[in-house]
């Protein structure tokens, strides 16, 4: 049974990481009807750049300089490569453009860093079980849900109760209703564009803390992070978080009765949900249908 929760709860803590970086993706999805394929490639620059800040401002200084100077990386890019597919509807060219940028960011970062893996050292009173007979609980990966429900909390705060945040959720719905009206869509979009990678950046920190760092972290999150937002559904951002979570625990648990099976099992979750309801568990209407 100890076997069962151990393997549960480090499921767990896998999901959390998808639905935050599900979340970011799903933004960037929604607004700025870009395939964000290099989204890993921003979670892995957020943790090395955390990691490359650590000694000079501490960890809770490199935990939020790390996300935001990935959100501010974002936003050049959106600036001076992104921007100019907005004109053009196909997903092909997003698909290509962010391919080849994450194969830039992962070279980038291995040129720079190392191909190997690093540590990254977090306060070593957070590395400590919170309880005896529970060791895998320990006070790191408890502040790791608490953070990624805190970062969730407040994106939704800040898409319901701020004006920006309603210009978003609108321009999601009809970005050219919004344009009509005289709200400046271009900064709409950049804004949400940073916005999500910098939720990327801050899963890439927190991760660092659970995972070795390694140029190639990136690509072990980001098909489970598309698998999460199908499952949850496209154009919903709560199903994105809740697709995270259901996978990772998925496999988690099935770790621990059938290792092998594992990674296979969050994709016989998603054929099952695109059989049972196409837009997904949360999504909106006729996205599949």
């Amino acid at each position: 049974m100890e076997l069962v929760l151990f393997d549960a709860f480090n499921g767990l803590i896998q999901g959390a990481f998808y639905a935050l970086m599900a979340l970011g993706l799903s933004l960037i999805i929604s607004l700025n009807s870009v395939i964000n394929f290099a989204h890993g490639g921003f979670m892995v620059v957020g943790a090395y750049l955390a990691f490359a800040l650590a000694p000079y401002l501490g960890f809770w200084g490199a935990l939020i300089a790390g996300p935001v100077l990935t959100g501010i990386l974002g936003i050049l890019v959106e600036r001076f490569l992104v921007r100019y597919l907005y004109a053009r509807p196909d997903p092909v060219y997003s698909l290509l453009l962010t391919f080849g940028l994450a194969l830039i960011i992962e070279d980038s970062v291995r040129s720079v860093w190392g191909a190997g893996g690093v540590p990254f050292a977090i306060p070593s009173w957070l590395d400590s079980p919170v309880s005896e007979t529970y060791f895998f609980i320990t006070g790191y990966r408890v502040f790791v849900m608490s953070a990624i429900a805190l970062a969730a909390g407040a994106l939704f705060a800040f898409l319901r109760l701020s004006r920006f945040g309603v210009r978003i959720r609108a321009g999601i719905l009809d970005l050219e209703t919004v344009a009509a009206l005289g709200v400046n869509v271009y900064l709409l979009r950049a804004v949400n564009f940073a916005i999500g990678i910098a939720l990327a950046g801050f899963a890439g920190v927190l991760a660092a803390g659970v995972l070795q760092l390694s140029p190639t972290m990136g690509n072990d999150v980001i098909m489970a992070t598309f698998v999460a937002i199908v499952v949850g559904g496209i154009g919903s951002l709560f199903g994105s978080v809740l697709g995270g979570l259901l996978i990772g625990l998925a496999a988690g648990v099935t770790s621990a009765y059938y290792p092998v099976a594992s990674d296979v099992v969050i994709y016989v979750i998603m054929a099952i949900v695109l059989i049972v309801r196409p837009r997904g568990l949360l999504g909106q209407e006729g996205l599949f249908e």
